[in-house]
Formats: C-alpha cells, sequence, structure tokens
C-alpha cells in the first residue's frame, strides 16, 4: 500500500451572509486545511454557489461538495454545473458523489424515495455519466480540468463503484440505523472490512486511489461520550466510545499518532472533520505534520 501524504479538509455547514461565509473561509485557507467542503443537506449551504464564493476568498484550498447527494440530480445537468463550477473556480473542484440517505429530505423536497438498490444504481449512472462528460473535449461548459472523483459511502455496492470509477474513496465510518436517516457507528474491525472490500474491488488499481475517513467529532479534552452524544443524526452511543475511530479524543500529539496508526492500518491519508471541530483539528494538523 503506498504511503500518502496527509490531506485534511473541513466540511463548512452553516449558511451565512457572503461575507461571513468568506471570512471562514479565510480562516479554514490560514488553519491549515488542504479542502474547503460544504455538505448536500436542506437547511444547509446551497453547495455549488458556496464553493464560487469560497474560491473568490481563498487561493490554496481545493473545494468540494462532500457528498452531492445524487438521487437530487440528473447527471447531464449535474456535469453541465459541475463544469461551469470548475471554471469559475479555476479548476479547484474536487467531486464527491454519494446516493444520499436522509429520507426526509428527499420527502421534502418532493423527491421519490427509491430503494437503497436503486439508489445506488443512480449513483453510479451518475458516476459514469459525469465522468464521460467531463471528459469529452466537446462538452460545454468545459471544465479546466478533469475534476477528481470522489466517491462516498459503505455499502457493498457503493464501495465497488467507488474502486472501480472514482480516484477517491471516501468512507463514512457509519452505517444505516434502524430508521430512516439515522446512522451507527462502525467499529474498527467493520472498518478495515470495508477498506478490504474495496482493495478486493480495485485490484490492480487500490495503489493509485486516495482513501478519505470523514471524522465524526474531535475532543481534545478527552471526553468521547459527550462528542459523541452532541451527534444527532447517530441512533445511539457505541459500548466502549473508545473503539470508534471517526471519533478522534486528546491532545492534539495524541491525536495526530492516531491519524498515523490509521493510515498505516488502513491507509487513510485524507481526513474530513465537520465545522464545529475546525478550530481544534487545525492544532492536530500542526502537530500532524511536525
Amino acid at each position: 500500500m503506498t504511503k500518502r501524504d496527509f490531506r485534511f479538509g473541513v466540511n463548512l455547514l452553516t449558511p451565512s451572509s457572503r461575507a461571513e461565509w468568506q471570512a471562514r473561509c479565510r480562516d479554514a485557507e490560514d488553519l491549515g486545511y488542504d479542502v474547503i467542503a460544504v455538505a448536500d443537506h436542506l437547511g444547509m449551504p446551497a453547495p455549488l454557489p458556496a464553493l464560487v464564493s469560497a474560491a473568490e476568498a481563498t487561493t490554496r484550498p481545493r473545494l468540494a461538495v462532500f457528498a452531492l447527494n445524487s438521487g437530487f440530480y440528473n447527471p447531464v445537468l449535474l456535469a453541465r454545473d459541475l463544469a461551469g463550477t470548475d471554471a469559475l473556480v479555476d479548476g479547484r473542484l474536487e467531486i464527491a458523489l454519494g446516493t444520499g440517505y436522509a429520507k426526509p429530505e428527499f420527502d421534502r423536497a418532493g423527491i421519490p424515495w427509491r430503494s437503497a438498490s436503486e439508489r445506488v444504481g443512480h449513483l453510479e449512472r451518475t458516476v459514469l455519466e459525469v465522468g464521460r462528460l467531463l471528459a469529452a473535449p466537446e462538452h460545454r461548459p468545459s471544465p479546466v480540468r478533469r475534476p477528481p472523483m470522489c466517491v462516498a459511502g459503505n455499502g457493498d455496492r457503493v464501495l465497488r463503484i467507488a474502486a472501480e470509477h472514482a480516484d477517491i474513496v471516501a468512507f463514512s465510518g457509519a452505517a444505516p440505523g434502524q430508521r430512516p436517516g439515522m446512522l451507527r457507528f462502525l467499529g474498527p474491525d467493520a472498518l478495515a472490512q470495508r477498506v478490504d472490500h474495496v482493495q478486493q474491488s480495485a485490484r490492480h488499481r487500490f495503489d493509485a486511489l486516495e482513501l478519505n475517513l470523514l471524522v465524526h467529532a474531535v475532543a481534545l479534552d478527552g471526553d468521547r461520550r459527550s462528542a459523541i452524544a452532541r451527534l444527532p443524526r447517530f441512533e445511539s452511543g457505541p459500548s466502549d466510545p473508545a473503539q470508534v475511530p471517526t471519533v478522534l479524543s486528546g491532545p492534539p500529539a495524541e491525536i495526530a499518532e492516531t491519524l498515523h496508526q490509521h493510515r498505516e492500518r488502513y491507509g487513510f491519508s485524507y481526513f474530513t472533520v465537520p465545522e464545529p471541530a475546525m478550530r481544534d483539528f487545525a492544532r492536530v494538523i500542526a502537530a500532524a505534520r511536525s
């Protein structure tokens, strides 16, 4: 397995005015983040306009929607919007696609909630069609260059699609809970099995893949239970919070060592944290790179 340099992203989640938004993006750049991302959920920033605004305020970070809910989009129209966005952000766009898992958001949008199999099928069509169109020289608008493609998820079929077609595989570290739209944590062995599934599916191209892990919480005070209790989309905390790879706990140097261990065990070199953890995790970034 190739040991890649670390990359760090932050998922900005709170809508705001242009001035406030751009100030937050400049903060993320100054704190050392390599990727500024936005989620694709109702009630959060409108993804693609937010990235265009972020590009106006920053110069270095890559820009991503983490992750686009493919069930909300027509692939051909999405390819147009992504290509146009890449042109407006000077080629800094990264594309991340997922199936969408929050049924209440589909209901609010008036979009039919399909079966898991149907949603994964639509994801695969979207990955293939968007990839084909953005690689076509005749496609208009034109991206500056083909944006890297990330596929995010946890299930066998989604990870197979990622293994076969993506440049980046994003692991959620979570699986569907008992109620629609709710999640449960994966333990270390289950997460390792997910990575192994990608490796087996990717075969000869596995070393070319960048592996991302979505971090759910960062607790510099070491209080994992409280950090987990503040996560609204999880049904219940695990019996042993110490066995949750996506909850990082302890002083910055200790968490930095955990990141090195995650890279060694799983192959993760790209970590994305949620906005509430942005400033705390910046101290970890400095420690990991020292």
